[in-house]
């Protein structure tokens, strides 16, 4: 089987690359390399190009004989998309349909796509289960949704099958040490513990007033190699002939900002520099998973723990303070 990878040269992307290959699957990679990293694809077959091309999309399939896609390309910075929808709906939404309809002509079938649990918004009650209520809170999220609908629709009017996998907090990096998440282009909290740490710029805490046991929000933190192990194992859902499923891909574990901090203190031995400002307008409180679907339809459940994430985000940083650039 061969899988094109799209958005293959991003942090997650390459990462989950290098997975799907272990499964002894053949692999084609797509990227703008706008927001991704040419030496994170390594050797595997790569083209530079964008999804939104469509005749460039079916040649692809069509040359490398693609039987299955994972697709990972998009713009995913929360704020970015409030400031400017028009690029997240442009790039995200359009440009995913006109990837869909290139893969329906070449006669693919089976396609795994990158979500995220930002769709439930703030959850009324944890754990967030997948069943539970839909209400974006940004224009990424939007995004994210529409295409999960516009998947449902393919699935309904022709023969394509889906695994939507609704991300919690990716973190981490390669146990290996050369793949990871480079902090210039990233919002998530990991890797700017990781930049107060190693530069020693304060990392601001958004509230600590936070109705939780420290006063800081609490979320669910899924290691990257935890979560490349969950597309294989929705591909070999498809492949077997499974039916098409949502999933949420967490660990079923809340952890709080503090107690991000007091890990990555532990491990390296020096303090984060860190101050408090004000909570940020629709943070949830907490939010973590509930992991039951992705155990019982694919499989999977996370195995990797905290210091796990901590302690490969620690490698990586540490021997990449410019990311793939370094």
């Amino acid at each position: 089987m061969t899988v094109l990878v799209t958005g293959g040269a991003g942090y997650i992307g390459s990462i989950t690359l290098r997975a799907i290959r272990a499964s002894g699957r053949a692999v084609v990679v797509l990227d703008t390399l706008e927001r991704g990293h040419r030496a994170a694809v390594g050797d595997a077959p790569f083209v530079q190009g964008d999804i939104a091309d469509s005749p460039l999309v079916e040649r692809l399939c069509r040359e490398h004989e693609v039987d299955e896609v994972v697709h990972f390309a998009a713009y995913k910075a929360v704020g970015e998309s409030m400031e400017n929808p028009h690029k997240y709906f442009s790039n995200n939404v359009a440009g995913s349909q006109r990837l869909l309809e290139a893969l329906h002509r070449a006669g693919i079938g089976r396609i795994v796509f990158s979500s995220t649990a930002a769709v439930h918004g703030t959850p009324d009650s944890v754990p967030v289960r997948e069943s539970d209520p839909i209400r974006c809170e940004s224009v990424y999220a939007e995004t994210k949704l529409m295409i999960e609908r516009m998947l449902s629709w393919y699935g309904r009017t022709t023969p394509m099958r889906h695994v939507v996998l609704r991300y919690f907090n990716a973190a981490g990096a390669a146990t290996d040490g050369t793949l990871g998440e480079d902090w210039r282009f990233s919002e998530n909290l990991v890797p700017h513990v990781m930049k107060a740490l190693i530069e020693g710029t304060a990392l601001r805490v958004f509230g600590d007033d936070w109705p939780t046991p420290d006063g800081t929000g609490v979320r669910d933190y899924v290691h990257v190699e935890d979560l490349a192990a969950a597309h294989v194992a929705a591909l070999d859902h498809l492949a077997r002939g499974g039916e098409s499923v949502t999933c949420n891909v967490g660990t079923g574990l809340g952890t709080s900002v503090r107690e991000i901090i007091a890990v990555t203190e532990r491990i390296s031995g020096r303090p984060v520099p860190h101050g408090i400002a004000p909570r940020r307008a629709g943070d949830p409180v907490a939010c973590w998973a509930d992991v039951s679907t992705a155990a019982e339809v694919l499989g999977w459940t996370a195995t990797r723990t905290i210091d796990d994430i901590i302690a490969s985000a620690l490698a990586w940083h540490t021997s990449h303070p410019h990311g793939h650039d370094s």
